[in-house]
């Protein structure tokens, strides 16, 4: 029997056939599937399809990886996380807890994915971002720079969430550049409107302009009219506030 330190003391290992990376025996590793010679997988985790791990990649626990799905530099894959299809995690990335990567998204840099969080279709989540909780990234999306997408929040289309901008809660931000939290506001029965950065309204399926959104949530016998009217007029003063104390401070630097 062969012996490996993964970190925790020897275990039963293998170097697999296809790079020569270090496996451990109670892992599941196919022969179809790439690991370099300086990789590890160990753990319960599971590798298979035609994925690569390169590098000085890990993936442990009982993480998945599968597909044509790549894990290389120096990225961490573990807990039950998912990464699979054309995805790409690599530099520093650490996608962990029950977090999915998939379709062709990227995470890299130093981002981290963690949580019940989903990054998939072509979004990027990148710089020393955080995408977590029940948070989805997706579309054409991209998350970068020290910003944090979190809750049930979705960002998705052509968004860029990046600076020290967070997005929570419910919001949904579909397209735009964001480098402050966007503003966004519930109605009582958890229905969320948030304000995109051209003026436009995205709440549930609606995808209103702003003249759209007035003459549907301004039309007095609409559902719930009043209180969907005062949030709309609410998400343009927070907006319009915000924009005062960003060029306030902006001057004072």
């Amino acid at each position: 029997m062969t012996n490996f330190n993964f970190g925790d003391g020897p275990v039963a290992a293998h170097q697999h056939p296809n790079g020569g990376g270090w496996v451990a025996d109670t892992a599941t590793v196919l022969e179809t599937v790439y690991v370099g010679l300086y990789a590890r997988v160990y753990g319960n985790a599971r590798v298979y399809g035609n994925a690569q791990v390169c590098d000085n990649a890990r993936v442990y626990g009982d993480a998945c990886v599968y597909g044509n799905a790549q894990v290389f530099d120096n990225a961490w894959v573990y807990g039950n996380a998912q990464v699979c299809d054309n995805a790409r995690v690599y530099g520093n990335a650490r996608v962990y807890g029950n977090a999915r990567v998939f379709d062709k998204a990227q995470v890299f840099d130093s981002a981290w994915v963690f949580g019940d969080a989903q990054v998939f279709d072509n979004a990027w989540v990148y710089g020393d971002a955080w995408v977590y909780g029940d948070a989805c990234v997706y579309g054409n999306a991209q998350v970068f720079d020290n910003a944090w997408v979190y809750g049930d929040a979705r960002v998705f289309g052509n968004a860029q969430v990046f600076d020290n901008a967070q997005v929570y809660g419910k919001a949904c931000v579909k397209r735009g550049q964001y480098t402050s939290t966007p503003t966004s506001i519930s109605r009582s029965d958890s229905y969320t409107f948030t304000l995109q950065s051209d003026g436009s309204v995205v709440a549930g399926c609606r995808d209103f302009t702003p003249e759209q959104a007035d003459a549907h949530w301004g039309e007095p016998s609409h559902y719930m009219h009043d209180e969907s009217w005062a949030i709309i007029q609410a998400l343009r003063s927070v907006s319009a506030a915000r924009a005062k104390v960003m060029e306030g401070a902006n001057k004072t630097h």
